[in-house]
């Protein structure tokens, strides 16, 4: 599935803190693209690092790289259409800072627990952005999503939010839960990094309400 464009209208405020987050994400992206893997890998992070007290600031730096072109996109994206309403309709741009950071940590804590003697590198701002996905479906659930089903040809089709990241949220729960029996290092998608942000945005995001904004905005249809 990929979302395209929330129908829904709202008040339209600008999404500082969104726009700020993708310029971030693509000029670190870029600064792979000239450096290399190898200096990647440097602020990616190693749970078993982590657990360790090993490179901590990579609990932050891993949340601006990403692994490819496709990888990268993906997750603008999905910040562009679910952060733009929390961002400027609900938050506020500091307060979104706020929660999408605290968002990523939780979903970082999350992985790290499951698995926390993993040396694969996680790298990626997935985990924070589901946060947003969590929020966004506890505070705007009817809004009409424009979105493309890869089926096998795109298919355009206007679904609510409840429905298309309710999916999202399942799919990605069902598939951490199969990933569990991978064993030891086992690549591939952070499952319980996405699982993580994303109850940590359901449980926060009325904590991130800006006066003003936030107390008017809830379930808009």
């Amino acid at each position: 599935m990929i979302p395209i464009y929330d129908e829904t209208h709202h008040r339209g405020g600008f999404p500082y803190a969104v726009v700020f987050l993708i310029a971030a994400n693509f000029a670190v992206f870029f600064l792979e693209l000239i450096n290399g893997q190898d200096w990647a890998l440097q602020y990616a992070l190693v749970p078993d690092d982590i657990v360790h007290g090993v490179a901590l600031w990579t609990i932050f730096t891993a949340m601006f790289l990403h692994a490819g072109w496709l990888h990268i996109l993906g997750n603008m994206v999905y910040l562009w259409v679910f952060g733009d309403e929390l961002d400027a309709d609900y938050m506020g741009a500091a307060r979104f800072l706020a929660f999408y950071f605290i968002c990523g940590i939780a979903a970082t804590a999350l992985q790290i627990a499951v698995d926390p003697t993993s040396t694969v590198p996680n790298l990626g701002a997935s985990g924070a952005i589901a946060g947003v996905l969590g929020g966004f479906l506890l505070i705007f659930p009817h809004d009409r999503i424009l979105t493309f089903f890869l089926v096998p040809i795109p298919i355009p089709v206007r679904i609510s939010a409840a429905i298309l990241v309710g999916f999202w949220f399942l799919f990605q729960l069902v598939s951490g839960l199969l990933s569990l029996g991978g064993g030891p290092d086992q690549g591939g998608v952070a499952y319980f990094a996405h699982v993580g942000g994303f109850l940590a945005g359901l449980a926060l995001v009325k904590f991130f309400a800006e006066p003003g904004l936030g107390n008017s905005s809830g379930g808009a249809a």
